[in-house]
């Protein structure tokens, strides 16, 4: 296996094309999404991540767990000489994306999430027994960067930790678009599960404005910034299983897509790109009318949804059965899962069954964990990794709506 040094040298050789200085007048930006080859699914891992980012009660068991999992990579590493100081969970993270930021440009992998609404980073700021391990931005070290006096961020999570820090405003680009005064977020405190996760440095927040937690005066996210000057002011996300992606910004490539973009109403009064679709249906059969109201989230693995929905798609997988150790639905690996399909608009985008077997409960297991689980707890249904990868998706800010293509 590819160790996370070597990823992490040949992702930053690999992002110096998609930090690119801006082309005069350009109206569009596409940028890679990297699939992390050291990626391993891991059922309670992506849950309890669901859990804690939406601040769901988390079972002291789902934290055993997690944990358990942890110190096992850890010991693993340690014993490869792989592991810094600390261990790298650097097997958590699936996609990561180049961002420059400052002049000259500092290069950061980072996760884009259209689930939250900061941009927040791993900084020189940061405690150096925390930041160990990751790519950082450095405010000294950019001619650009300049402090926002009194302001500050905090974001609190399911498991009681938080992160935290200051503000600056510095140039940021992002598939050689750059906004020249976006608002990034410097952690001066920064969770556990990001300090652990040393393959990313931070996340690109793409939901809208209004759940941004920066104080007294909240920041726009870079889209928001960059959306007036776009072609179009929308987004599409592809992306693929066990391979690269992309953003794309200012316009739609269709190519990728099997089927037309099918549009949907957003509706934003949570702060995040929420949308209804209009029914549900399990291997193929004709939808029916139990609609869903979900919001589309590229920083979340699963697929939660209502539990009665998650019992009408497993009551067609005859292995499948509730496991209370590993608080999720479990089955046979060998089995052949049905598809999972739902409408949006007059289309049907369709979940292949490949995509919803997430992963064998550890190496060499026969019982695989589902990559469609219940919503419970949660407050909301998510449509996550799982049923993103199955379609060409738009976030159309300008018109508040949200498209889906079938790839």
């Amino acid at each position: 296996m590819q160790t996370f040094g070597a990823f992490l040298v040949s992702f930053l050789a690999a992002s110096g094309l998609a930090a690119a200085l801006p082309t005069e007048g350009q109206k569009t930006a596409s940028v890679e999404v990297q699939y992390n080859k050291n990626y391993v699914p891991h059922g309670p891992t992506a849950l309890f991540k669901a859990k804690r980012k939406y601040g769901a009660p988390i079972s002291d068991n789902l934290k055993s767990l997690v944990a358990a999992r942890q110190a096992k990579q850890a010991l693993a590493k340690r014993q490869t000489g792989s592991a810094p100081n600390h261990p790298s969970d650097s097997a958590d993270s699936e996609y990561i994306t180049s961002v420059s930021i400052g002049t000259p440009a500092q290069v950061l992998p980072l996760d884009f999430d259209t689930g939250s609404s900061d941009l927040w980073v791993f900084s020189s700021e940061t405690p150096k027994s925390s930041a160990t391990g990751h790519a950082i931005y450095t405010p000294s070290k950019s001619s650009t960067s300049k402090k926002v006096s009194g302001a500050s961020w905090s974001i609190s999570y399911g498991d009681g930790s938080s992160s935290s820090g200051d503000v600056y405003t510095d140039k940021v680009t992002i598939g050689g678009f750059s906004v020249n005064t976006q608002g990034v977020e410097s952690a001066t405190r920064v969770s556990t599960e990001f300090v652990q996760d040393t393959v990313i440095s931070g996340l690109v927040g793409l939901a809208f404005d209004s759940g941004n937690q920066v104080r007294p005066h909240p920041q726009k996210t870079w889209f928001s910034n960059a959306a007036s000057s776009l072609a179009e002011p929308l987004f599409t996300a592809d992306l693929r299983h066990g391979q690269n992606g992309s953003y794309n910004f200012g316009y739609i490539d269709t190519s990728v897509a099997k089927g037309p973009v099918a549009y949907t109403p957003v509706d934003n009064s949570q702060g995040f790109w929420e949308f209804t679709a209009s029914g549900y249906s399990v291997g193929g059969g004709k939808l029916n009318r139990n609609s869903i109201d979900g919001i589309a989230d590229t920083g979340t693995t699963l697929l939660l949804l209502d539990d009665n929905v998650v019992d009408a798609y497993y009551a067609n997988v005859q292995s499948a059965q509730y496991d209370n150790q590993q608080e999720g639905v479990v089955f046979d690996c060998d089995e052949d899962l049905p598809s999972f399909s739902f409408g949006v608009g007059s289309s049907t985008i369709t979940i292949p069954g490949d995509l919803l077997n997430l992963t064998p409960l550890e190496e060499g297991s026969s019982t695989c964990f589902g990559g469609l689980q219940s919503s419970s707890g949660i407050g909301i249904n998510i449509f996550g990794d799982v049923a993103l990868k199955a379609a060409l998706v738009v976030f159309d800010l300008g018109n508040e709506r949200l498209g889906w293509a079938q790839k």
